[in-house]
């Protein structure tokens, strides 16, 4: 019997330490504000965690030991996740913060040496950020409507065009753009290229930044970048001419997995806070916890939680297992369709128990709220991976051309009466012979 729902203890004192330094020393750094971000305040206060976390053998884990990671695997980044992803700051603390993960993972995969000398290695030491150029204001969900495009002059490919949701383009070192270089190739999905463009390139300008949810117009950590004539050399090229989608599969595959294993601590730091909430609030009949509506709500929240958390590790052991994304496309749009609805649906519950302090800006539940939206949308809206896992389920499947369907029940009747015959006859003529050892007293 090959299940198992155990860790194995060298494994488990990794996670032990893990919640302990979270606890202690990561979520701490959060109350501080804008203080821990900038230059001197990465400096100061999130470097030296960084090495913490090198010494412990936890740097950079989902990357293999030639990239300078662990080579754990999907299984246990899982479990690694489900502790980093109740706080905000735990990715850059441990190394696998997005979207430099994504990044450095299609580098490292179609990078030349000297891209990889450039870009890969400050990116996986902390040094440098980059962000994700890809969406763009009129292009919604659909890559196919891209606008950007990369023109061949000479040596030198000219950028021009808009990017939309350009994640922490104002800290980036470099932008991993799309654009589309070959509008006229017959397969739509060999029209696009991908380029790595310093930000400071001339013609690189961040029009604005775009904050999520609430906070003043202009910040943000989301660039509205625009391209005007942005001139690179060929070799800005990251993989071949025209591979931009393939190279995408292998960064968003990954990529959403990685927030849904977040996306488990998430829920589950909600759910723990709802619960404390349950058991100290005292009305005038007793505790929160004492009533009835109280306590389904928390039984609901308990179930998707386990639920969605089993889906995301199954999920994990399947890529552990094939080696493959293609091979659990079903799975992950499976969690990617999951993910906001259940961490919704549980940050919702838990600030509605905390009343008017749960929707206030001194609860983190508004935030969370917000972040289950954001993860409906970001790596692909939720209705385009329903329509995926549809058509990974159906594809199993065949149709029945007859008038009533292969399962109409008189006909499974019918030919579970041809197939046993013979014992039905027995049968029959058993009873029969019963029936007629009977005495007439007995009849």
């Amino acid at each position: 019997m090959a299940w198992d729902f155990e860790t194995d203890p060298e494994f488990q004192k990794k996670l032990d330490w893990i919640e302990e330094f979270m606890r202690e020393e990561v979520e701490p750094l959060s109350h501080l504000g804008m203080a821990v971000h900038g230059p001197a305040g990465r400096e100061k206060f999130i470097k030296p965690l960084q090495e913490k976390v090198k010494a412990q053998g936890l740097w950079a884990c989902h990357l293999g030991p030639e990239l300078g990671g662990q080579g754990f695997g999907q299984l246990k980044l899982g479990l690694m996740n489900e502790k980093l992803g109740r706080n905000g700051l735990a990715p850059t603390v441990f190394g696998c913060q997005a979207p430099d993960t994504g990044n450095a993972e299609i580098i490292a995969h179609y990078g030349t040496d000297k891209q990889k000398e450039q870009y890969l290695w400050p990116l996986l030491n902390g040094e440098i950020r980059s962000a994700f150029s890809m969406s763009e204001p009129t292009g919604g969900s659909d890559p196919l409507t891209f606008k950007t495009r990369a023109v061949l002059d000479g040596n030198e490919w000219v950028i021009n065009g808009e990017k939309w949701f350009s994640t922490n383009a104002r800290w980036a070192k470099v932008l991993v753009v799309y654009a589309v270089t070959d509008p006229d190739a017959k397969d739509p999905y060999r029209r696009t290229s991908i380029f790595l463009v310093p930000t400071d390139t001339p013609g690189v300008e961040i029009i604005r930044n775009v904050g999520v949810g609430s906070g003043e117009i202009g910040q943000g950590s989301e660039g509205y970048v625009r391209y005007d004539n942005v001139r690179v050399p060929y070799d800005a090229l990251l993989g071949e001419r025209g591979a931009a989608f393939v190279i995408a599969q292998v960064r968003l595959g990954g990529g959403r997995v990685h927030h849904a294993m977040r996306t488990v601590g998430a829920c589950k730091h909600a759910l723990d806070l709802m619960c404390r909430r349950a058991v100290s609030r005292t009305t005038r009949d007793g505790k929160l916890a004492d009533l009835q509506m109280v306590q389904e709500q928390i039984a609901d929240s308990w179930i998707a939680v386990e639920q969605f958390r089993l889906l995301v590790l199954r999920t994990a052991w399947l890529i552990d297992k094939h080696k493959d994304y293609n091979m659990v496309r079903k799975d992950i749009a499976a969690i990617k369709v999951a993910m906001p609805k259940v961490y919704n649906d549980v940050a919702t519950k838990a600030a509605h128990l905390h009343g008017a302090l749960g929707v206030s800006n001194e609860m983190p539940f508004m935030h969370m709220v917000t972040s289950s939206l954001v993860m409906g949308i970001a790596d692909g809206p939720t209705e385009v991976h329903k329509v995926t896992l549809a058509k990974q389920v159906l594809k199993d499947y065949r149709p029945d051309n007859d008038l009533f369907p292969a399962y109409h029940i008189p006909r499974l009747r019918e030919a579970a009466q041809e197939k046993y015959a013979k014992e039905l006859a027995e049968v029959k003529d058993a009873y029969a012979a019963s029936r007629g050892a009977r005495s007439p007293a007995e009849a």
